[in-house]
């Protein structure tokens, strides 16, 4: 299946199953899972390239301290065996909302000191959000099943799997923006804004030889966007 015919499916299926939660709510959870399964495969993938076995891999625990941090320093973060979205996958029917809760806190709390800047926060809406997936655990624990079998077969090992990662991420942000309206300027910039925007600065540096980007840059960015997005 090719990218565009697995981000279609993604994105057919995930807008039946959002039900009545808003398309602009809706894609912090699979964006979110989306995000949660490429750190997962990254660990593995990082560990196996150092030599690590399955076994080794299911032995990936907290109280290892040693080998937390070797991977800490290595790729930023640690998650242990049980916490890994796979691992959710092989779980079946034993698999419930809790362990997401768990997993998620954990993340948070493991992350290395010099990444806090990179990943702190970036499940706080999924990881507060869960309760809206269902009325209880078991209604919770069904639409997560749900997602996490939507996206696993995404491809997440290699450039040219990264691109149909990239693809079904800006795919799915982009029909989800069409679905949102006018909130959409929240949090979606149309690819021919973003290129226009990029041209526009390019040129404008092309002759300097060192370039900074401070943070009132994408400020006025955003704020060349908002009348594109959000005014209609």
């Amino acid at each position: 299946m090719n990218k565009q015919k697995l981000a279609s499916k993604i994105w057919e299926s995930a807008n039946k199953m959002r039900s009545k939660i808003e398309a602009n709510e809706y894609k912090d959870y699979i964006l979110g899972f989306i995000f949660y399964k490429y750190l997962s495969d990254k660990e593995v993938r990082f560990l196996k390239s150092e030599g690590a076995t399955d076994e080794d891999i299911r032995n990936l625990s907290e109280e290892d301290s040693e080998t937390v941090k070797y991977i800490q320093d290595n790729i930023g973060y640690f998650i242990a065996y049980k916490d890994l979205l796979s691992t959710w996958l092989e779980m079946g029917k034993d698999f419930d909302v809790s362990n997401v809760r768990d997993a998620l806190s954990a993340f948070s709390r493991l992350i290395e000191k010099d990444y806090k800047k990179v990943f702190s926060g970036i499940f706080e809406t999924l990881e507060t959000g869960l309760s809206k997936l269902g009325e209880n655990s078991a209604s919770q624990t069904k639409a997560i099943s749900d997602l996490i079998q939507l996206i696993k077969d995404i491809p997440m090992d290699g450039k040219q799997d990264y691109d149909v990662l990239g693809f079904v991420y800006e795919y799915l942000i982009s029909n989800f923006a069409a679905n949102a309206g006018k909130k959409a300027g929240e949090f979606y910039t149309p690819h021919e804004v973003s290129l226009l925007m990029s041209e526009i600065i390019a040129d404008h540096l092309k002759d300097r030889k060192e370039i900074q980007i401070y943070e009132r840059i994408i400020q006025r960015l955003i704020q060349f966007n908002e009348p594109q997005t959000c005014c209609a």
